[in-house]
């Protein structure tokens, strides 16, 4: 059980306060470190201008693609809210991510000498929100430019109004975070914060669908109503940063330390290229949420007959999995509507993540050998068992998308359909990586070339069926 957080009242005689404790931490870390402030503004400098160039180049390369007669000409209605059921898509996901991560997080060491000493936590940890909800508030704010650009907005002023629109939501969004940190266990509201935006996302998009396959789809509005979204936004985020500061000395050291596990898994399977780190923490913790189960009787009958029956059962307690793959679906069918010169590649990108979503004990048996030796029988049966929920989950999601694609050769869908699957296998069935393969010198640096190779297991498979179906279809 977690002790009640200290405040400056409590906080016994004798003890430094939040100031003193990081003016003596900053003044160690600066013995230990060389870089001067030019290098710290250049470095700065440098990635503002990367981020900028490439940026703006990603933006003007999207909105000519849209543009292009190769990817069909699409009514402006179905874009314009499929773009907003994207937006609220991306909100609902960041939202848990910002769950996931905390967003307040320390370190370790900060964990052991700092939070768990009698320190102010609410002044230990204000200047982190304050960081923070900056971040937030200019992340949101340029990606509210680079919509309102990709929509063709060029004024000035336009532009303006979306990053205010962007800035505000984006504090806003992170400063509830916060406020759900501190929230006691058991509260709804975190949790109906992330699902209300994907539901509405879910169904803007299943009303497009129905209404442009039945009609002429749903009219564009005659204005953007970034104004709106201004005059909510603002109030709310200051109301939301009053509230995230109140919530500060309730933000208990579980919670901060959990944060950090999964940023440290992150930027871990970045910089190894191991996804496998990260996914694997994730699922964990999604397995220990569930907590308790109901046991049942497998259907008697030999051994590879209960394996596939554990198999079946294991999607019925991630019903996630489940859930994604069908609104995958819906996805497709709106990438139909939207860009109808590409829903061919897109089936086929969809299709490998809608399989790769049912490959759960597939992924599990192959990356464990103690399970498969406790199991019994060959790698390859027991790996062949296991890739028959995916395969026949795709084969399914493949017929039921099919309606939105232009036919082509009789042996084009079919042979599509069983590489998805040989995708998605190779994928799941990826040894741990070895790195210490052979690497390229070229006038780039240092590349990894087999270690780029096995990431690349399954993916680039993908990308010969994609090239395959844009080329034959």
């Amino acid at each position: 059980m977690t002790a009640p957080p200290v405040t400056v009242a409590d906080a016994p005689a004798g003890v430094p306060t939040a100031r003193q404790v990081r003016t003596h931490l900053r003044r160690a870390r600066r013995r230990h470190h060389d870089h001067s402030l030019g290098d710290v503004l250049g470095d700065a400098y440098v990635m503002v201008l990367f981020v900028g160039m490439y940026g703006w180049f990603a933006i003007s390369a999207s909105r000519d693609m849209l543009n292009s007669p190769t990817v069909g000409r699409a009514d402006p209605g179905v874009r314009w809210w499929l773009a907003v059921a994207a937006l609220l898509a991306g909100a609902g996901l960041a939202w848990r991510g910002l769950r996931a991560l905390g967003p307040l997080l320390v370190t370790p060491a900060t964990q052991s000498w700092v939070t768990s000493a009698p320190v102010d936590r609410r002044a230990w940890l204000a200047p982190r929100l304050g960081v923070l909800l900056t971040a937030a508030a200019v992340g949101t704010a340029l990606l509210g430019v680079a919509v309102a650009a990709l929509g063709g907005v060029s004024d000035p002023t336009a532009l303006g109004w979306a990053a205010a629109a962007g800035a505000g939501w984006g504090a806003a969004a992170l400063a509830l975070s916060v406020v759900a940190q501190g929230s006691r266990t058991g509260r709804r509201w975190p949790a109906m914060a992330g699902a209300a935006p994907m539901l509405a996302a879910a169904v803007i998009t299943g009303l497009v669908v129905l209404v442009g396959r039945l009609g002429d789809g749903l009219p564009r509005p005659a204005a953007t109503p970034t104004a709106a979204l201004v005059a909510v936004g603002a109030p709310l985020a200051v109301v939301a940063a009053v509230l995230a500061v109140r919530a500060l000395p309730r933000v208990d050291r579980a919670t901060l330390t959990t944060g950090a596990q999964f940023a440290n898994a992150a930027a871990t399977a970045t910089i190894l290229l191991d996804p496998s780190l990260l996914t694997g923490l994730v699922e964990s913790r999604r397995w220990r949420r569930i907590g308790r189960v109901r046991s049942r009787r497998f259907l008697p009958g030999p051994a590879w007959w209960a394996l596939l029956q554990a198999d079946v059962r294991r999607l019925g307690r991630h019903p996630s999995a489940l859930l994604i793959w069908a609104a995958l679906i819906g996805v497709q069918y709106a990438a139909a509507l939207a860009l109808p010169g590409l829903a061919g590649a897109a089936q086929v990108v969809f299709g490998y993540l809608a399989a790769s979503r049912l490959t759960g004990g597939l992924r599990s048996v192959s990356r464990s050998p103690g399970l498969r030796r406790a199991l019994g029988g060959s790698d390859a049966a027991l790996r062949g068992i296991h890739v028959v929920v995916p395969a026949v989950g795709a084969g399914l999601w493949w017929l039921l998308t099919l309606p939105t694609v232009d036919g082509g050769p009789p042996w084009l869908a079919p042979t599509l359909a069983l590489g998805v699957v040989a995708a998605a296998w190779r994928a799941a069935t990826r040894p741990a990586i070895d790195y210490g393969g052979a690497t390229v010198n070229t006038p780039f640096g240092m590349i990894p070339v087999d270690l780029l190779r096995q990431g690349a297991r399954g993916p680039a498979l993908l990308a010969v069926l994609v090239l395959v179906r844009l080329l034959v279809g």
